[in-house]
């Protein structure tokens, strides 16, 4: 598993200045500030300005990057999450199955939505993240158990 975390990506120009609209941009704002650092197609580059633009980061880089190229942290950077919060990369392939032991699938990706995020397996089934389908997480284990009747 990689040690870096995908925080966003290269977008279009925003200006004249170098400066860049963030493709997929991380939730955590402080990485879209002034004076943070990251990697840029995996050299070290630190912000020297940012604002928002139709509510998106838009930020220039004390470096020239490509466009597309993927902004990284390393995960020891990451906040610690509180009990019962889970970072998306961290349920990406884990073993899903219902309470009464039926496999499901594996998640494949965590898609954001406008209530709540929605768990997609590699079978196709989507499973929302709230608490009446989601019973249990166990990372350690690598496997998520959910409710029976969620998925169809």
């Amino acid at each position: 598993m990689s040690e870096r975390v995908q925080i966003g990506r290269v977008g279009r120009p925003h200006g004249i200045d170098g400066s860049f609209f963030v493709e997929h941009p991380s939730d955590d704002k402080r990485w879209w500030t002034t004076g943070a650092t990251f990697l840029a197609g995996g050299d070290r580059v630190a912000v020297v300005a940012h604002r928002t633009s139709s509510g998106r980061p838009v930020i220039k880089l004390d470096t020239h990057v490509a466009r597309g190229t993927i902004l990284e942290v390393e995960r020891d950077q990451l906040p610690p999450t509180e009990e019962d919060e889970y970072y998306a990369f961290q349920l990406v392939g884990l073993a899903v199955e219902e309470e009464s032991g039926r496999a499901l699938g594996t998640v494949k990706v965590v898609e954001p939505g406008v209530a709540n995020d929605v768990l997609e397996l590699d079978t196709g089934v989507l499973l929302p993240m709230v608490e009446d389908c989601v019973r249990e997480i166990d990372l350690a284990a690598r496997r998520i158990v959910v409710a029976e009747g969620f998925a169809h």
